[in-house]
């Protein structure tokens, strides 16, 4: 797969990286990008084999919260028939290989999780890329990534963990830290088999009986933004893990994507000021995903289709950062440069962490000219 394929004729500075499941997992934590979900028991087959969604790059198939329990075997029949459809379109030469999206499922629980896992097969295995554990804590993830390891052994293949930071016991103050850390234990000791950790906003906004509306991000939300502001400091110090942002819960599709005029300054400023740029929805979701950025987040979940190519987009690198990025990665010795825009600091040692971080996003999403830019990658009608 590769970032962006919606808009063919734009032009990077650096183009984005292509990558599949066996990329060098190093790089791959950075490109899942916006991780779209859908019911387990969704037929998403045609989708996959013909290309009909070139901006998607990163699937979850679940059998949890978005699939009701009677038909949780419908959904795993299902999914190993999608796996198979895959698996044997690329063998047969119908489906380059490099674009099959990363396809994951979402299991229910432990037992679901097991039950899913004796009827995969190795050839199913091939076009899977991993397993995501809900309501992830220091209790139940330890079996999680034992049967985890034992599927990874059993068939030869890289299945990847991301575990879903969204208990209630992570939310509560008193428990949380004593919580995170427990969890934190657990990725290091399967931490190669971690691809990335997940958040859930709607599960800790529902532990508070909150919701945030559509004027509104994630982080204005007080008791959300600490439990999302510790899961960072525990699990994001020296960039352990690449940790994506929460679901954008509104969706209006923009019926055209024309601009008369793009605007002059850049897109922060807009966002930040509140002057439209699409509408009330995708604004919202372009203004949060500003903020996932300044906060480490690295992509996020996505539940409609029209938001992938706006979270893409924004994780794009601008030019001057990439500069940036490159230029105190390039200062061994350490010590202070100033920034190519000539307009800020880059003090080598400090900067280092948000370096290799601007320089592995920027493999996987590319480098644009600058914030201008932004815009005309995702203003193209699909």
């Amino acid at each position: 797969m590769r970032h962006h394929l919606y808009n063919p004729d734009f032009k990077f500075i650096v183009e984005p990286e292509e990558f599949n499941k066996y990329t060098d997992r190093e790089i791959l934590q950075y490109c899942l990008g916006a991780t779209m979900y859908m019911p387990g028991t969704k037929d998403f087959t045609p989708k996959i084999l013909s290309g009909a969604m070139p901006g998607l790059t990163t699937i979850v198939l679940c059998f949890e919260d978005a699939c009701p329990e009677e038909q949780v075997p419908q959904a795993e029949e299902n999914v190993h028939k999608l796996l198979d459809a895959v698996t044997n379109a690329v063998e047969e030469g119908a489906l380059s290989a490099d674009r099959v999206p990363l396809i994951f499922v979402r299991i229910r629980n432990l037992a679901q999780f097991k039950h899913f896992g004796e009827a995969l097969t190795l050839h199913q295995a091939k076009s899977l890329c991993g397993i995501n554990f809900p309501k992830f804590n220091a209790e139940n993830g330890y079996e999680y990534f034992a049967y985890l390891a034992d599927l990874n052994e059993r068939f030869g293949e890289i299945l990847y963990g991301m575990p879903i930071i969204e208990d209630p016991e992570a939310a509560y103050k008193e428990t949380r830290m004593q919580e995170l850390v427990g969890i934190k234990k657990i990725l290091d000791k399967y931490h190669e088999l971690v691809l990335q950790v997940r958040v859930g906003g709607t599960d800790f906004s529902s532990v508070f009986g909150v919701r945030r509306g559509v004027d509104y991000s994630i982080y204005d939300i007080m008791t959300v933004r600490e439990c999302l502001a510790d899961i960072v400091n525990v699990c994001g110090r020296n960039n352990d893990y690449v940790i994506s942002g929460p679901v954008w819960e509104y969706f209006r599709a923009p019926k055209e994507l024309m601009f008369e005029e793009l605007p002059k300054h850049g897109l922060e400023d807009y966002l930040m000021k509140r002057l439209p740029i699409v509408n009330n929805e995708i604004d919202g979701l372009l203004r949060e995903v500003i903020l996932d950025k300044a906060n480490g987040f690295v992509g996020r979940t996505v539940i409609h289709p029209t938001h992938v190519k706006f979270v893409n987009a924004l994780m794009a690198v601008t030019k001057e950062e990439y500069e940036d990025a490159s230029m105190i990665l390039g200062h061994k010795e350490g010590g202070v440069v100033k920034g190519t825009g000539a307009n800020k600091m880059n003090e080598v040692k400090p900067h280092t962490n948000w370096a290799n971080k601007v320089i592995n996003r920027a493999r996987a999403f590319g480098v644009i000219e600058n914030e201008g830019a932004y815009v005309k990658l995702f203003a193209v009608n699909e």
